[in-house]
């Protein structure tokens, strides 16, 4: 059940951690967070580089692939088609 006593431990911690965080160091605790995004944000953007180059270079690949077998690929999209429509039924 419901207990005041771990209500108000819960808020001291809480009140702990926010006069820590606006406390003059916690500048450098939001510095170096916002650090760590921009440097995750530059690795993503590296990898979706990298990922559009890749599709780019295997494009051709496929379209020959699609030229030399439109049968084959018409119905391997259909049964891809038909196996995802049953697994979207189910859930």
């Amino acid at each position: 059940m419901f207990r005041s006593s771990e209500l108000g431990d819960e808020l001291k911690t809480l009140e702990s951690e926010v006069s820590r965080l606006l406390n003059p160091d916690g500048g450098n605790m939001f510095d170096a967070a916002k650090n760590r995004a921009d440097a995750l944000g530059d690795q993503i953007k590296a990898a979706l580089t990298e990922l559009g180059e890749t599709l780019r270079e295997e494009e051709g690949h496929v379209e020959q692939l699609i030229a030399e077998r439109p049968i084959t690929t018409m119905a391997s999209a259909f049964a891809l088609g038909v196996v995802i429509g049953f697994m979207l039924r189910r859930h």
